[in-house]
């Protein structure tokens, strides 16, 4: 009895452990996650699981997002997943993006798996149009995806059309020109040629280098009402908060550098910004929506964070990362030399093993023509003997029927004629058997030539073949050469793993002279890239002076138009920041 009931408080007390869970589905830009979670879970709880599974360690930069009634928000970190206005249906979807984005993503973004989801996010936002790309950028920008995502270019296997599937070009940019998609690939293909030797984490990186220049890039834009109730549009972004025209997303009117202000506030749906300078005016502006100011206010302090931390020395765990990074950096290189070096040792083996191969088809021809040809000297040696050996007898037989002639005329003359008649009869035939006799004496003379100058014939096709003999004899010693070397050439693939042997006997324990050598190397890279973008700019203008000529007027937004403007006037992102501080602050008045 008291065994049962034991039995009975134990299972209860089991069953009151369990603790209740939900679904919720993780979305990146590239997978889908399915977790189930407890029901205390705060956000920081939900957060840090998806970072672990993705092995991110930078999730400073990243959030979890939800849509509340047509308007963006994002998990918080201290408050329970249940507790935020999400469906009430499971799976609960959040999606997995970039909140915060680096001022330099060369210097601040470390881990490959960091730089592969901002790559994704920023060329999602670029095709869908959220940030402006001039057509010439845009080629070039597609050209780093096409290399990311298949490599080196090879003639032999990316053949015409083989981008036809790809979405590369923002539906803007297509429009804009009269040009068919094979040229559009032609232009694409050209540049992502020059671009072999790139990993896929070198090319992606090479795509947010120039996609952080663009002016839209890593911009939150929302909607606002400044005090006299003109709309406007306030962007935060990594380097302050800026005010636009809501027809001009490029240039802003006035910027507020995170350094140059003092404290951001709101109350309601009023929200000020305090500027440092205490002689310039505070400015007050009015959103549609109290969520829609927690939302900034959330994205200010965020980004104002991260641009103080910036600004000072690493923190232990960035420092790790970054000499990890350095650490991995320096072995795929170190790898990628290796495998290049193999592959080129195997293509020149290749090479030498195709052009012997060749070689000997070509000696193995030669030896074929050379037999046939000493067949062909042997059938005639065999018909000269012939047709010498005939004239040769027609010679004896010629000469028998000239000495029967002469013994004929000699009988002719001997016999007595008695009579007249007969005796100029028998002189007319003796005079005829003289001619005869003449006769076969010449042509016996001249089968007697004949026969000489076909034994003459006879000795030269014997030398003919005498000497097809020899040549083919060097032939036929060529060939077994050739097919020695043949056979050790073709081992030649069978002995490079033992460039593997080399290779593991290197050590990943880098000394001091390697990490200077490193430096030196890195030094050089940034010299080479200064020079290579002065040469990008150049392709660039090449390319834009090239498609100009096809571009429809009529088709241009006012983006388009905007981008140009500031193009003739030399403004970029960063330059139309810094103007209101080298012209001096003045008060606020928009």
């Amino acid at each position: 009895m008291a065994g049962a009931i034991a039995s009975r408080m134990s299972f209860s007390s089991l069953k009151r452990k369990q603790p209740k869970t939900f679904t919720v589905r993780i979305a990146t830009m590239d997978a889908e996650m399915e977790f189930s979670c407890e029901v205390k879970w705060k956000g920081k709880d939900l957060f840090d699981l998806v970072c672990r599974t993705l092995g991110l360690r930078e999730t400073w930069f990243f959030g979890l997002q939800y849509t509340i009634k047509d308007t963006v928000a994002w998990l918080k970190m201290d408050k329970k997943v249940l507790d935020h206005d999400v469906p009430t249906e499971e799976p609960k979807t959040f999606h997995f993006l970039a909140k915060f984005y680096p001022e330099n993503a060369e210097e601040e973004l470390v881990q490959e798996i960091t730089q592969h989801l901002f790559f994704l996010q920023v060329k999602k936002q670029i095709l869908d149009e959220k940030i402006f790309c001039p057509p010439e950028a845009s080629v070039l920008l597609a050209s780093y995806a096409v290399q990311a995502k298949y490599g080196d270019y090879d003639p032999n296997v990316h053949k015409r059309g083989f981008l036809a599937q790809e979405e590369l070009l923002p539906k803007r940019v297509i429009n804009l020109y009269q040009m068919t998609p094979e040229m559009w690939e032609e232009r694409i293909t050209a540049w992502y040629a020059e671009h072999r030797g790139r990993a896929r984490d070198e090319a992606e990186m090479e795509y947010l280098k120039i996609a952080q220049d663009l002016e839209m890039y890593g911009v939150n834009y929302f909607a606002i009402r400044n005090k006299k109730g003109t709309e406007l549009l306030l962007g935060v972004d990594a380097l302050g908060l800026h005010i636009y025209d809501p027809d001009n997303r490029l240039t802003p009117k006035i910027s507020f550098p995170w350094n140059e202000i003092r404290n951001i506030s709101y109350s309601d749906k009023e929200f000020t910004i305090k500027p440092l300078d205490k002689k310039i005016d505070v400015f007050k502006f009015n959103s549609s929506k109290l969520r829609v100011n927690k939302l900034i206010l959330q994205l200010c302090i965020g980004n104002h964070d991260l641009f103080m931390r910036r600004r000072k020395a690493d923190s232990l765990e960035v420092q790790q990362m970054k000499a990890q990074a350095r650490e991995e950096k320096a072995r795929k290189q170190m790898e990628r030399q290796r495998l290049a070096r193999e592959k080129q040792m195997r293509e020149e083996a290749e090479r030498t093993r195709d052009e012997l191969e060749r070689r000997l088809m070509q000696l193995k021809e030669e030896a074929t023509m050379a037999n046939e040809a000493l067949m062909r000297s042997e059938e005639t040696a065999d018909l000269l003997a012939e047709k010498a050996q005939i004239t040769e007898e027609e010679a004896k037989l010629l000469a028998q029927k000239a000495a029967e002639a002469e013994q004929e005329m000699q009988r002719i003359k001997a016999t007595a004629i008695r009579t007249e008649e007969e005796k100029r009869l028998m002189e007319q035939k003796v005079l005829e058997a003289e001619m005869l006799a003449l006769k076969m004496a010449e042509e016996s003379e001249r089968r007697a030539k004949e026969a000489d100058q076909l034994k003459q014939d006879l000795q030269e096709a014997r030398e003919s073949e005498r000497r097809a003999k020899q040549k083919l004899l060097e032939i036929t010693s060529k060939s077994s050469y050739t097919q020695s070397m043949n056979s050790s050439t073709t081992a030649l693939p069978t002995d490079l793993p033992s460039f593997n042997l080399i290779s593991e006997s290197l050590s990943f324990d880098f000394k001091d002279t390697d990490m200077k050598r490193l430096s030196m190397e890195i030094e050089k890279e940034k010299v080479e890239y200064m020079e290579k973008s002065k040469h990008l700019q150049e392709q660039l203008n090449e390319l834009k002076t090239e498609i100009e000529a096809l571009k429809l007027k009529e088709r241009e937004t006012a983006l388009d138009i905007l981008h140009n403007e500031n193009s003739s006037r030399g403004n970029s992102k960063h330059n139309t920041i810094k103007k209101p501080q080298a012209q001096g602050r003045r008060p606020i008045c928009i």
